[in-house]
């Protein structure tokens, strides 16, 4: 029993008062240890997901660009594409700079209808420059027209490509163990071209090489617990989105107070994040809730897929996720 006179307390109200702000003070301290909790589990997993190399500094890689390589040419006059890089940039996926600043998107179909055998070249020269670059992957021109298709030798391969790679601003697209990637007949050798095939080349070289056997273990592992809650989620620019991006981007403002922003895409959904080190950070830790994500700037772009998320509620729980642990973390500071 609290004694009134040596409290202080003059009144039983007070005493109410004085216990209810110890009980807030207490449900304030679980849940903020609950979601340092949630940090330190979602840390755990990137920790996985990244190569060996980022995963004790991930958050400290600076987005800074290097030169970008040449073209080098063969006796044939043909791009040697397995001879054009002695290094690469680091991982938009751990922080680094993304390949594109703006996403690089397929050609529309009467585009290539249009110009049938300009698009052949250029689908067979993207496929010759990914099987020089890759020993694991074989690539192909795909049924589908504006995309090619490289297969990979695994499900997690693929899985962990496809996350990379749109991360570099580079359209992909998941189909088991298949990433398509985008191709169109005004493709140039030295840009869009070379886009593809430089991404492509990224990303193999840091799954194949910096990736152990065991370590690919553990992220199909990653993988798979998050299929078991829901499809990995990834864009549909041919669906008619318009009116699915107004509601969710409502319920997003409502959720996170952010506000949609950025450059319109078919099949994307851009939010303002306020700083670039919270896009990369939100976009990052979307990963093993199984949403695709990338960035330009400070805008976080997530899927507007219809089909696969009729009311945006996997969009709107996994957002408002990351949002609120960025927010625990202190990264979304407008200096940060």
């Amino acid at each position: 029993m609290i004694d009134l006179n040596r409290s202080g307390i003059s009144h039983p109200r007070a005493v109410f008062r004085a216990a209810g702000g110890w009980l807030a003070a207490v449900r304030y301290t679980v849940q903020m240890t609950l979601e340092q909790q949630e940090l330190r589990a979602l840390d755990a997993k990137l920790k996985v997901i990244l190569p060996l190399e980022y995963q004790a500094c991930y958050e400290d890689v600076q987005p800074v660009p290097m030169r970008s390589a040449g073209l080098k040419y063969d006796a044939s006059g043909r791009v040697a594409w397995d001879e054009i890089w002695q290094s690469f940039c680091d991982l938009a996926m751990a922080g680094g700079p993304p390949h594109k600043g703006r996403l690089l998107e397929p050609a529309g179909r009467a585009e290539i209808e249009a110009e049938p055998q300009r698009y052949r070249e250029v689908a067979g020269e993207i496929c010759r420059g990914i099987r020089m670059v890759s020993c694991q992957v074989a690539a192909e021109p795909s049924p589908d027209p504006g995309w090619v298709r490289v297969m990979c030798p695994t499900r997690i391969m693929a899985g962990w490509l496809v996350r990379a790679i749109v991360m570099e601003n580079v359209s992909a697209r998941l189909k088991g163990s298949t990433v398509e990637l985008p191709a169109g007949p005004r493709f140039r050798l030295e840009k869009e071209i070379k886009n593809v095939v430089t991404v492509t080349a990224k990303t193999c070289h840091y799954f194949e090489g910096h990736l152990e056997p065991r370590q690919q273990l553990k992220i199909g592992a990653i993988f798979a617990e998050a299929d078991a809650r829901w499809p990995l989620l990834q864009p549909d620019p041919a669906a008619a989105a318009e009116a699915w991006k107004t509601r969710t981007a409502a319920k997003l403002r409502e959720a996170t107070g952010l506000c949609a922003g950025g450059e319109q895409y078919r099949g994307w959904l851009g939010v303002e994040t306020g700083n670039a080190a919270a896009a990369i950070w939100m976009m990052r830790a979307l990963m093993p809730d199984n949403v695709l994500a990338r960035r330009e700037g400070t805008v976080l772009y997530v899927p507007a897929n219809p089909a696969a998320d009729p009311e945006g509620d996997v969009v709107l729980e996994a957002v408002r996720k990351v949002h609120r642990l960025a927010g625990v973390r202190g990264i979304l500071r407008k200096d940060a």
